[in-house]
């Protein structure tokens, strides 16, 4: 069995949660998350399983959409509403200074972002949350990401705070974004509510709860789920025989035979063998399965 699952993961657990509960539905030890998601944020979580894992970074590496609750007025340890506030300040709900704010950041394209100290960047082998749990402080270097868009979706004039759909590159921090808002709007801001809505490929309309997940494991449904990674990586497809298929299997390089595409999937008539790559020289495996 290997793929990739389209997983809602809900309120209360850790991205690793999701990953014990699939391993054990599964029984398949190789299973792993294509990026985290806190605690309080629910969405869109693609798992990996079975040599599929092995595909994590190019699926990690896509785009996301997220819809997000900025609240006004009040500053966090931890960017979001689950932190401790450390900072306040009365909040003018002008919603037009709110409009060109929001539109700043999203006409910037890329920006130099801070990541908060409450994250799992690892910085001298230690995550930051961890070093931020024993009253650690450290200077983050920022971070180059990309906004895509950001479009208001919602004015909540009554709790001072406004939603925001999101779409960005890999590692930009939605919590982070909420801060430097609140900051160009000199009142703070801190993260409310948090959804991932998209990553990559995957949708939040088709995922599933693990609950759907388990009973369709009990079911022996669970293939019915599970995305192959060829569909999601719609690379072109050659398929090998003879002594190329004894090339391919041991993880040699094979002749180009005019193969202009960069990417390529080799497969024999069975099965995928992996991911190859065109140097213009020969094809040789960047993943193989």
């Amino acid at each position: 069995m290997t793929g990739v699952l389209n997983v809602y993961k809900e309120k209360g657990y850790t991205s690793h949660d999701v990953v014990a509960v699939i391993r054990r539905e599964t029984k398949i030890k190789k299973v792993g998350h294509t990026g985290t998601l806190d605690p309080d944020a629910t969405g869109v979580l693609p798992i990996c399983i079975g040599p599929a894992t092995k595909f994590a970074d190019y699926i990690t590496s896509a785009d996301k959409t997220y819809i997000a609750e900025v609240i006004l007025g009040i500053e966090t340890n931890t960017g979001d509403i689950s932190g401790e506030v450390i900072a306040k300040k009365d909040v003018n709900f002008d919603r037009k200074a709110i409009s060109r704010v929001v539109d700043f950041f999203a006409t910037r394209g890329e920006y130099m972002q801070v990541p908060p100290m409450f994250s799992a960047i690892k910085i001298g082998g230690k995550k930051l949350y961890e070093l931020a749990r024993k009253g650690e402080t450290l200077d983050i270097p920022a971070r180059s990401v990309v906004i895509r868009s950001i479009k208001i979706l919602e004015f909540l004039q009554h709790k001072n705070a406004f939603t925001i759909e999101v779409e960005c590159s890999k590692g930009t921090y939605i919590r982070s974004l909420a801060t430097d808002i609140g900051r160009e709007l000199g009142c703070g801001a801190t993260m409310g509510e948090l959804e991932r809505a998209q990553s990559g490929k995957f949708f939040l309309n088709s995922a599933k709860k693990l609950d759907e997940i388990k009973i369709a494991a009990q079911d022996g449904r669970l293939d019915e789920l599970i995305i192959p990674v060829d569909e999601l990586l719609p690379y072109p497809k050659i398929y090998v025989s003879g002594q190329e298929l004894t090339l391919a299997m041991n993880g040699n390089p094979l002749p180009i035979k005019n193969q202009p595409q960069t990417k390529l999937w080799v497969c024999s008539n069975e099965k995928l063998i992996g991911l190859y790559a065109n140097d213009g020289n020969k094809l040789r495996p960047e993943v193989m399965l």
